[in-house]
């Protein structure tokens, strides 16, 4: 950085920067893709509102949050949750995403509940219940907003402004299948992985080409020119967060890309397919599971009374 462009920022001309571990911190980089990202103010140029959600000082915090299309994003309409940092574009390259966190925190770190006291009431008084709280509203939320009848009827209003959530007559039901998804979408690395079936075939080249291709048609993947896994189901291509499906996005962020930049595609271009692939075939195993069984609840939506 030049210094007028530090000094624009409010960075003194001269920064010397100190190594923080615990700033390194596990990043929501795209739907079922984590990364790494080292977050301080002086590297992260924009921050945003981040820090009232993951403070800097508070690096192991779990703060659950719902993200969704900017209604200004020129991108299919999506929603997603996790409960760590999140990229600017979670929900697509060029498409910036909202996020509604269970907490806000001040300054002080004091947590602020994110719920406001008077958003409580209003479900307390519509249904006549003193016992729902603030954490069974954020899981109906989550609930409502991927019931497939309530995204048709409202596709075009959630393309241009910030969703609006209705009373549904049985709240306990979709509390119970927003915090169901909730666990699913945020736990997807440990959830059981789906049994796909794997198939390696002799192959002359000295490192197997990596294709990442989906078969749909086939129920079927071929990571590279060695191994494909084949046995997914057709409900697992269903579930779609934008433009694509859960699987379709961890292929597309593990494919091998070269770099615009000629100095990082000369010098630090490093990346391999070939060292992430059990990895990956383990993601895609546990993301078929989480897909499947998403699409079942969003299938019993359906039936529900509106």
């Amino acid at each position: 950085e030049n210094e007028s462009s530090f000094q624009s920022v409010g960075y003194p001309s001269k920064l010397c920067l100190e190594f923080i571990p615990d700033a390194i911190r596990v990043c929501q980089y795209r739907p079922y893709v984590r990364s790494f990202t080292y977050y301080r103010p002086a590297i992260v140029h924009r921050t945003y509102q981040q820090d009232t959600i993951f403070p800097f000082d508070l690096p192991r915090l779990f703060n659950p949050y719902i993200a969704l299309t900017d209604s200004t994003a020129q991108k299919p309409w999506m929603v997603i949750s996790s409960n760590v940092l999140p990229d600017l574009h979670l929900v697509g390259a060029a498409a910036g995403a909202v996020c509604l966190p269970r907490h806000r925190y001040a300054e002080s770190s004091e947590r602020i509940d994110n719920i406001t006291d008077w958003g409580l009431k209003q479900f307390q008084a519509h249904y006549k219940d003193k016992t729902i709280t603030k954490d069974a509203i954020f899981n109906y939320v989550y609930g409502v907003l991927h019931d497939p009848v309530y995204r048709e009827k409202y596709a075009i209003n959630l393309k241009r402004e910030f969703p609006r959530i209705p009373f549904y007559p049985d709240f306990q039901q979709w509390a119970d299948w927003g915090a169901k998804l909730m666990a699913l979408h945020i736990g997807y690395e440990t959830v059981k992985p789906w049994d796909l079936t794997r198939v390696d075939v002799p192959t002359d080249d000295a490192a197997p080409k990596p294709m990442l291709k989906a078969d749909k048609d086939n129920g079927s993947i071929k990571l590279d020119s060695a191994t494909q896994l084949s046995g997914i189901p057709a409900s697992a291509w269903d579930y779609r967060l934008g433009n694509r499906s859960g699987l379709e996005w961890i292929l597309d962020q593990y494919k091998e890309k070269k770099p615009k930049d000629p100095t990082i595609r000369e010098k630090f271009n490093t990346y391999r397919f070939a060292d992430y692939k059990e990895k990956v075939i383990d993601l895609l195993a546990r993301v078929t599971r989480v897909s499947v069984e998403t699409m079942e609840i969003v299938e019993a939506m359906k039936k529900a009374e509106r």
